[in-house]
């Protein structure tokens, strides 16, 4: 019967193999990663109007001494300075 639901119902595969309506750690608030990640604050792009991208910006252990205690202003003028950026891509689970 399971072959037969799955022809019928496509989108209970994807939810069953991509478990993407979880979100892992449970009872996590991932609007604030500093409370998961040192260093870390959480920023929203406007890619096009009505679209809005989370991302992280994560300084590297490096510069955490003198990440502590900054806000916002300062992450965002940290990405303007020469050091590189990485960009991760984690996928479309829904969550950062």
């Amino acid at each position: 019967s399971v072959p037969f639901l799955v022809r019928l119902f496509p989108s209970v595969l994807t939810k069953f193999v991509y478990l993407n309506f979880l979100a892992f750690p449970f009872f996590v608030d991932f609007r604030r990663p500093e409370l998961l990640v040192n260093n870390t604050i959480s920023l929203y792009l406007t890619t096009e109007p009505g679209v809005r991208v989370g991302i992280w910006h994560t300084v590297p252990g490096s510069r955490g001494a003198e990440a502590q205690g900054k806000d916002q202003r300062w992450y965002e003028e940290a990405l303007g300075d020469a050091h590189p950026v990485i960009i991760y891509l984690h996928g479309n689970g829904g969550t950062r």
